[in-house]
């Protein structure tokens, strides 16, 4: 079969593998293709994109922009975007900047909480990329105050963490009309983190979702249960909803989950690339 991946990240963002390395594993574990999508940034794609053309690779270039949504988390995949656009690295920045004023912030509290780590440390450990969540996660680890990086969300950094802070998100229709706006394939992201109580609140936001010009649901994820992933796949086709999925790959920022590797894969197959490519030809009068 001609396995994908279409949800993973790199050290542009919060992953821990440089764009060109996650490439090579890529090529390592037999994927055919797979899609970059940092978190709100396309830093990454133009190493990304060389490396797939060295190792023989189809790199499909992505996103993943946070929206705003009460109650949950929703995050939007922009799949196949035109990632040199100018408007979209200005819309980008702003997330960016968002998250950068956000950072510092989140260690004063733990700082109060009598955590005491810095800035500089966990700048140290972001590197190249955004500093984010996960990198102030691994300093919390490093330092003794948790046992994983799981722990350290669970205690401190998730949503009704001691430590948490809000960060400024777009709303939905902006964070996906942003992703048409350079030609992507807009995708709702593990649908399980809006924390929508049924079926029918989920099939609800998503015709809402679609209306604004959402084209997809990513169906198949590595930490979806069976049930999770019939109901999504039975959404997608009732809506009309294009299907994709992901392992969510970060490196040994989530060293449980494996590019191209996870319950499932064996539906993630070139078929489903070949139906993004599909639609955007139709949608936006695209040749080739």
């Amino acid at each position: 079969m001609e396995l994908i991946d279409l949800h993973t990240h790199s050290n542009a963002s919060d992953g821990t593998f440089a764009p060109a390395e996650v490439v090579r594993l890529a090529k390592v574990g037999g994927l055919k293709a797979f899609a970059l999508t940092d978190h709100d940034t396309v830093e990454g794609l133009a190493e990304a994109m060389a490396a797939g053309e060295k190792y023989g690779v189809e790199v499909i270039p992505g996103v993943e922009v946070s929206a705003r949504f009460p109650g949950g988390s929703m995050h939007i995949l922009g799949l196949g975007i035109e990632y040199g656009n100018g408007q979209l690295g200005e819309r980008l920045a702003v997330l960016q900047k968002a998250r950068a004023e956000r950072n510092p912030q989140i260690i004063a509290k733990l700082n109060g909480l009598g955590v005491k780590i810095t800035f500089e440390q966990v700048e140290k450990i972001s590197g190249r990329g955004q500093m984010g969540r996960p990198h102030i996660a691994r300093a919390l680890m490093e330092s003794g105050y948790v046992r994983s990086i799981q722990e350290a969300f669970d205690i401190f950094l998730r949503n009704d963490g001691k430590a948490y802070v809000p960060k400024f998100r777009f709303p939905p229709q902006e964070a996906i009309a942003m992703i048409r706006d350079v030609q992507g394939v807009p995708v709702l992201a593990h649908p399980f983190t809006l924390n929508l109580g049924s079926a029918f609140a989920l099939k609800s936001t998503l015709t809402e979702l679609e209306a604004l010009g959402l084209a997809g649901i990513e169906a198949i994820y590595a930490e979806h249960t069976p049930e999770q992933e019939a109901l999504y796949l039975r959404l997608a086709r009732e809506l009309g909803l294009l299907v994709t999925g992901g392992s969510d790959f970060h490196g040994d920022n989530k060293p449980e989950l494996t590019l191209g590797k996870m319950r499932g894969q064996e539906r993630l197959t070139y078929r489903l690339v070949t139906a993004l490519k599909d639609w955007r030809r139709r949608e936006y009068g695209l040749h080739g």
